[in-house]
């Protein structure tokens, strides 16, 4: 199944066409509206009217989690605070966190992005969805809960905690699918076996696990012991969240949500562009954020980008590896 053809089944030059178009518009509204990145394009010599199109795009500057922690907290924010709705931050530990500000726009535009990715692991307004992320300034719950509510399945908001609850309410409820970490999800599944229920006696058959690395033999344990099929989601609370891309039912790389964030992958040393498939520093540019969009921000996330061409699913775009470290871990040990 597939949310939204107009948009995930683009050609390549429609795709570009829309990218080149909504790239001089963020430019030319971050220029006038961000301080700190005027700064930036005017110490280049830059203005809007230099990008002309998506390929331009490696004229502009980077941004970096510490110019987010510079600017704290409301440096980079873009639009007035009247317009902003919604306050998420970052989970870090060390400095000032990232404070991400979202208009109605915004939530609208993630709640749509989850929708295609929910909608991509086969689920549909039949469906009953346990989100058990947390909710609160972690972006995860309330992300994966309205998109769930937008594509017209119903929304049960465990969140974490009381675990035997949450496995009683699995059963009795009918649920049928779980957004969480993977590793709650193995901790639910042990809760499970402790309290005596098989996974034959619950409904379950989708999972989205994300927010934490994880790997083939977890994503195997967890379907057998749950009895699910088990797909990735990716995200980052600087650009939206969860959603910025998601498997498919062919599970061979991460359908990217192109026409709203645009990918580059670039050596974390000399800053250039890497070939397809060749694993690099993750780079993304918003191109329809209004409260606080961002240029080339870098993820620190090291993957690849796959090779041109449509998926079997039927979307055509673009693909991401899984991801395998981080830039800064690499660039510290020498590598």
């Amino acid at each position: 199944m597939i949310w939204n053809s107009s948009k995930e089944c683009l050609s390549r030059d429609e795709m570009c066409a829309l990218q080149s178009k909504r790239l001089y518009k963020t430019v030319k509204y971050v220029y006038h509206n961000v301080p700190f990145y005027r700064a930036k394009l005017q110490a280049m010599d830059l203005s809007p009217e230099d990008i002309r199109s998506i390929e331009d795009i490696d004229k502009l500057p980077f941004t970096t989690k510490q110019d987010l922690r510079d600017n704290y907290p409301f440096g980079l924010q873009a639009a007035p605070a009247s317009e902003i709705v919604r306050v998420h931050a970052s989970t870090g530990t060390t400095g000032n966190p990232t404070i991400v500000g979202y208009t109605r726009k915004d939530i609208e535009i993630w709640s749509e992005c989850m929708s295609r990715c929910f909608t991509s692991f086969g689920v549909s307004r039949d469906d009953i969805f346990s989100v058990a992320y947390g909710y609160g300034l972690f972006t995860g719950g309330l992300g994966a809960h309205y998109g769930i509510e937008n594509l017209g399945a119903a929304v049960v908001p465990t969140s974490t905690g009381n675990t035997e609850k949450h496995v009683r309410l699995i059963r009795d409820l009918g649920i049928t699918g779980i957004a969480c970490t993977p590793s709650y999800a193995l901790y639910l599944a042990e809760t499970m076996e402790k309290m005596g229920i098989r996974s034959s006696e619950l409904h379950l058959r989708v999972g989205a696990f994300g927010a934490e690395p994880w790997t083939e033999s977890m994503r195997a344990e967890i379907e057998s012991r749950l009895g699910l099929k088990g797909y990735n989601v990716y995200g980052l609370s600087e650009i939206v969240g969860p959603s910025v891309s998601y498997e498919c039912e062919c599970q061979n790389g991460s359908h990217i949500n192109e026409d709203h964030f645009f990918p580059e992958i670039i050596n974390p040393k000399t800053l250039e562009s890497v070939p397809d498939g060749e694993v690099g520093e993750l780079v993304f540019t918003t191109l329809t954020k209004e409260g606080m969009p961002l240029l080339r921000y870098r993820t620190k996330d090291l993957t690849c980008l796959l090779p041109d061409g449509s998926c079997d699913c039927g979307r055509s775009n673009r693909k991401m590896g899984r991801i395998v470290g981080r830039s800064d871990d690499m660039l510290s040990s020498g590598v």
